[in-house]
Parts: structure tokens; sequence; C-alpha cells
């Protein structure tokens, strides 16, 4: 099974399945974050850290990246 896997096709196209693979992964990383983020000790530790403060700092920046972009 795991031969199988990692194996390619000839021709260097793949049928999806590294893509699955991937987006599972990034589904189980989102999934674990949210797991972690909400337990109200680590949720404690993040307000005292400021994240909030960053994210509204950071803001301005990714509008004006929007703005740029769309010209």
């Amino acid at each position: 099974m795991a031969v199988d896997l990692m194996e390619s096709t000839p021709n260097g196209t793949d049928n999806g399945k590294e893509t699955l693979y991937m987006l599972g992964g990034v589904a189980l990383m989102v999934f674990g974050a949210g797991l972690v983020l909400s337990n109200p000790a680590i949720r404690r530790y993040m307000s005292g850290l400021g994240v909030g403060n960053l994210a509204q700092a950071v803001m301005p920046d990714v509008e004006r990246y929007f703005k740029l972009r769309a010209m």
C-alpha cells in the first residue's frame, strides 16, 4: 500500500491524490489549532500577548496591499 502511494504516473501527472493528502493535512492542522485555542488557559495567555492588537496593526497594511494589487 505505501509503495503504491509513493509511485507517480510515468508522465508526471497525478490523479489528485497528492492534492487530497495536502488538503487533508491542512484541515487537520486547522482543526488542531482550533482545539488548542479553545482551551481557556491558552486563550488567557494569548490575550496577554496582545495578539488582537497585532492583528489591528496589520490590517491597514493588508488593505493597502489589496489596493495595490487591484491596480
